[in-house]
């Protein structure tokens, strides 16, 4: 049994929590980074850190889904929530850009890097990481974020152009494989093109991956993220093990023995 991190998961979306809290360190996951999506979401996320202190690792951040949902106040509400809070988080995430046409017809682009550019400002001043959704907005969210001068950066999940990752790369940020890995094409060719020094691993669950047959992820399942990028880079799992969880430490600075 390897030593393992998932760096990406939304717990206050969990079901029978404790259950696959347990489950996860039954099969060697040593800590959880539980990434925010909104206000309700955050508090949820810093409860469930008290909960399981040393254990499960509270991000705060606002997704660029829930624009849609927020008024000028509510906004504002959320950034002095986080910023209140950003001495107990490990990094500034969820956040980001979704320039999927559905996404963009509730939150325009212009908004969505509106509220980027103001969160991401907030991991610069706090020298917090950020965690970085990207769909279909891989430049675009990649220079948000040099721009704003944030040292430490994820992009999760990411199935961008081979250019933009090649910037990512050089720029010292990190790409995070998920179960998807399994079969996603995107998502394959970037985790195989990502150095191990920049390589982390995740579930986000409670996704729902899988092609023909389909599965609702908990982190248990970054054992399949695990797995499917060492088949993918034809690298040992110890060494793939070793490697990102110890690149989960240091990028979260994680109290965590190992």
């Amino acid at each position: 049994m390897y030593k393992l991190i998932d760096i990406h998961a939304h717990l206050d979306e969990l079901e029978n929590l404790d259950l696959m809290l347990e489950e996860a360190k039954e099969n060697g996951i040593i800590a959880i980074v539980a990434a925010g999506s909104d206000y309700q979401s955050n508090v949820k996320i810093l409860e469930i850190s008290q909960l399981y202190c040393s254990f499960v690792y509270p991000a705060l951040g606002l997704h660029p889904w829930q624009l849609a949902n927020l008024g000028a106040s509510q906004f504002n509400d959320n950034l002095q929530f986080i910023e209140q809070n950003i001495a107990t988080a490990v990094a500034v995430g969820e956040i980001g850009l979704d320039y999927d046409k559905r996404v963009v017809k509730a939150a325009s682009k212009e908004l969505q890097k509106d509220v980027l550019r103001r969160l991401l400002d907030l991991a610069k001043k706090y020298a917090k990481p950020a965690i970085i959704h990207s769909r279909y907005a891989w430049r675009d969210s990649f220079q948000l974020v040099q721009d704003a001068g944030v040292n430490k950066a994820v992009f999760h999940w990411f199935t961008g152009f081979s250019s933009v990752l090649r910037d990512i790369i050089t720029a010292g940020y990190f790409v995070s494989a998920t179960p998807a890995t399994e079969y996603h094409e995107e998502h394959r060719r970037a985790v195989k093109e990502t150095p191990l020094d920049r390589l982390l691993l995740e579930t986000d669950c409670p996704v729902t991956y899988g092609r023909k047959v389909k599965y609702k992820s908990k982190p248990a399942d970054v054992v399949r993220s695990l797995k499917a990028t060492a088949q993918l880079k034809e690298v040992d799992e110890a060494t793939i093990a070793e490697l990102t969880t110890r690149n989960a430490i240091n990028f979260f600075a994680l109290d965590v023995a190992f």
